[in-house]
């Protein structure tokens, strides 16, 4: 299966509690339901588009926590999205909070790269990732996002929960797809692409990246 990062963030990187004040709180945060005013029909189709090739779900133990408590109290009638995400099988790295109730979850108990390599050599389309900063800088440092497809909302929250801190292994991207919704949430699906490449406009400086090839500008 391929691996697929797919995650709501504001400008300055956050990504706790897009969906409302309620949902995650820890350390403070008072910022919550921040995509809300913003989540217009083309941010849907494009998180939609995530969904829709998913074959599981790959999350962190906060992140599980938090969904285990909101999708398997919901009907259809009350959320369609609500059969997708008690449907797709969903994989966990930690121990969850509170018992494992909710069916077609699988705790994985071992190093988290090994048995993500080895989810990842299971037949299917994509293993997507909900939420779970800490957890995605795990599977960057160990080289196994093939796709980052971000939604970045207009705002700047200050504090929270960011997908990009301190312990970011620095690695190049290749923007494949990039559109700006009406409400001006930035949608961009990138590739990973190899290391970064450096270069300098700074007179006397060498002007060649890591790669040997002479850098523009």
């Amino acid at each position: 299966m391929k691996l697929v990062v797919a995650v709501s963030m504001s400008l300055d990187g956050v990504v706790q509690s897009p969906a409302g004040p309620g949902e995650d709180r820890s350390n403070g945060f008072g910022e919550g339901g921040w995509l809300v005013p913003v989540f217009d029909d083309e941010v849907g189709a494009f998180i939609g588009a995530g969904f829709a090739t998913a074959d599981a779900l790959l999350v962190g133990r906060g992140t599980f926590d938090l969904l285990a408590d909101h999708w398997p109290k919901l009907t259809p009638e009350e959320d369609p999205g609500s059969v997708l995400m008690n449907s797709l099988p969903r994989y966990v790295v930690g121990t969850p909070s509170k018992p494992v109730e909710w069916a077609g979850t699988t705790v994985l108990d071992g190093d988290a790269v090994d048995e993500v390599r080895r989810l990842k050599e299971m037949p299917g389309r994509d293993l997507l990732v909900q939420g779970s900063p800490g957890l995605i800088q795990t599977l960057l440092s160990a080289d196994l996002v093939d796709e980052l497809r971000l939604a970045v909302a207009p705002v700047l929250l200050g504090s929270g929960k960011r997908l990009f801190g301190d312990g970011t292994v620095p690695t190049g991207l290749e923007l494949v797809e990039g559109s700006t919704s009406p409400s001006g949430v930035v949608l961009c699906l990138y590739r990973p692409a190899g290391p970064v490449r450096h270069g300098s406009w700074m007179l006397g400086e060498d002007s060649t990246d890591s790669t040997g090839s002479a850098a523009s500008g």
